[in-house]
C-alpha cells in the first residue's frame, strides 16, 4: 500500500508538492533550504507518515532548520501554514487540550499564540520571541529552476577572437583539467608489487638474507608507467593572431600537467616551456608574449622545424607526441617542409597537425605548406574553439 494511504494526518497530499512549497515559504522568509533538506522531509513522511500536526512539526524541524536563529521565522511559517487546519485533519485536537504548565517546570512545551484554534489545542512546540511580521499566505505558483549552461559551456563555442582574457583563462584551467587523463608509455624502471609478473632478484636475495639465504619468499617486479613525452609548436604569425593566446592556454596545460617542450615560431623558433610553468596563467601568457619577439609577422615553418631537429631539443622528439598548431600558410619551400615533417615524423611516435581552418564547411587542405606536411601527420584537426582544442587533447588521450 502506497506511503500517503498509510498516512493518519495527510491521507492522498503529494508529499513532493508539499515539501516544495513549504521550502519555498520558508525561503521567502529567509530560510536557507537546500534540495537535500527538501528530499530529507520528503523521506521523513515516507518512513514514519504523521499522526498529528506535533509529528508533522518536528519531522519539518529536524529537517528544514539548521540554526537556532532560524526557528522564529519557520515556527511563523509553520503556524501559519498548518494552524489553521488542525481541527480539520485531526479531530481529536478538539477534545485533547496542552495542560497548562506549572510554576516550577521550566521547561514544560509553550503552545504558540498563532496555532491556537477553537477549542484551545495548540502545537507543544517551545517558541522564540514573537514574530514581528506574520509569514506570506498567498501561495505562487513553484517556477521550475531553467538550466543554464556553465561559464565553460556557454564559451567553449566562442570563436577565439570573441573571448576576453578572463573567459580564456577560465577555458585554460578546463583545458588543463583535460589533460588529468594523458596517455603513458612504459619505461625502462621497475617496482616492486604482487602483480609483478618477475621476479625481482636483488629484492629477492636481500630478502634470504632473513631466512639463512635460502629464499622462501620471491619479489615481484613490474615496469613503470610514465606519461609520454609530448612537444607542442604554436604558430604566431600575422595569419594566426586570433589563435595564438588560446593555443598558449594550450600549451600552457601540456607544460604544467604533461611536462611538454613547447616552442612558438613565426620567423624564428622560441622555447616557452619556461614561461608557461607560472603558476598564475595571466602572468604566463603575458611573459610568453613578451619573450616571442617576432610574432604576427612572417611564416617559416620549413625553417623553424629543421632548427627543433638540429637543436639540443631535438633529441626530446623521440618517441614524443608531436602537436603542430599552424594554418600551414608557410614562405619556405613545400619541398624544405615536406622534408622536415619527414624527419620529424621518422622520430616522433604521433604527428597531430591543428588547423584552425579545418572546420570550415568545404575544407580542403590546398595550401602549399599543408598539402606538403599531411602526408606525414598522423591526424588533422580542427582548433578554432576552446571545444575543439578540448577534442584534441581527448584525441591524444586515447593513444596508447
Amino acid at each position: 500500500m502506497p506511503a500517503d494511504r498509510r498516512a493518519g494526518l495527510l491521507p492522498g497530499v503529494d508529499r513532493a508538492a508539499l515539501a516544495v512549497a513549504l521550502a519555498d515559504r520558508l525561503r521567502r522568509r529567509g530560510v536557507p533550504v537546500g534540495f537535500t533538506a527538501t528530499e530529507d522531509f520528503v523521506r521523513g513522511l515516507e518512513v514514519s507518515p504523521p499522526d498529528s500536526v506535533s509529528d508533522l512539526y518536528w519531522t519539518a524541524r529536524i529537517t528544514f532548520v539548521r540554526r537556532h536563529t532560524e526557528l522564529e521565522a519557520f515556527d511563523a511559517v509553520f503556524a501559519a501554514v498548518f494552524g489553521g487546519v488542525v481541527t480539520a485533519l485531526d479531530p481529536n485536537a478538539r477534545r485533547r487540550r496542552v495542560p497548562e504548565p506549572g510554576g516550577d517546570d521550566a521547561f514544560a512545551p509553550v503552545p504558540a499564540p498563532s496555532a491556537e484554534v477553537e477549542g484551545g489545542g495548540g502545537l507543544p512546540w517551545v517558541t522564540l520571541p514573537p514574530v514581528t511580521a506574520e509569514a506570506e499566505t498567498a501561495f505562487t505558483a513553484q517556477a521550475v529552476p531553467e538550466r543554464l549552461p556553465s561559464d565553460v559551456e556557454g564559451l567553449a563555442d566562442v570563436p577565439f577572437e570573441q573571448l576576453d582574457e578572463r573567459a580564456a583563462e577560465v577555458l585554460g584551467e578546463w583545458l588543463r583539467a583535460a589533460v588529468a587523463a594523458w596517455p603513458t608509455r612504459r619505461s625502462r624502471r621497475t617496482a616492486t608489487g604482487p602483480r609483478g609478473r618477475r621476479v625481482s632478484v636483488r629484492a629477492t636475495a636481500e630478502r634470504s638474507r632473513r631466512t639463512g639465504w635460502e629464499p622462501f619468499h620471491l619479489v615481484r617486479e613490474r615496469p613503470v608507467d610514465k606519461p609520454r613525452r609530448v612537444v607542442m609548436l604554436c604558430d604566431v604569425s600575422q595569419s594566426m593572431q586570433a589563435q595564438a593566446a588560446a593555443y598558449l592556454h594550450m600549451m600552457r596545460a601540456l607544460a604544467l600537467v604533461a611536462g611538454a617542450e613547447v616552442f612558438a615560431f613565426a620567423t624564428s623558433l622560441t622555447r616557452l616551456t619556461p614561461a608557461l610553468t607560472h603558476r598564475s596563467a595571466a602572468v604566463a601568457v603575458e611573459q610568453a608574449t613578451e619573450k616571442v619577439a617576432d610574432r604576427f609577422g612572417g611564416t617559416r615553418i620549413a625553417a623553424n622545424v629543421h632548427a627543433l631537429l638540429a637543436s639540443h631539443h631535438g633529441a626530446k622528439l623521440r618517441g614524443a607526441i608531436v602537436i603542430i598548431g599552424s594554418d600551414g600558410w608557410d614562405s619556405d619551400d613545400p619541398e624544405s617542409l615536406a622534408a622536415g615533417m619527414a624527419r620529424l615524423r621518422r622520430r616522433a611516435h604521433r604527428v597531430i597537425w591543428m588547423n584552425p581552418r579545418a572546420s570550415a564547411p568545404g575544407f580542403e587542405p590546398t595550401v602549399a605548406g599543408m598539402a606538403a606536411a599531411l602526408p606525414y601527420c598522423d591526424r588533422l584537426l580542427p582548433a578554432d574553439t576552446f571545444r575543439s582544442l578540448r577534442q584534441v587533447i581527448d584525441e591524444v588521450s586515447r593513444i596508447r
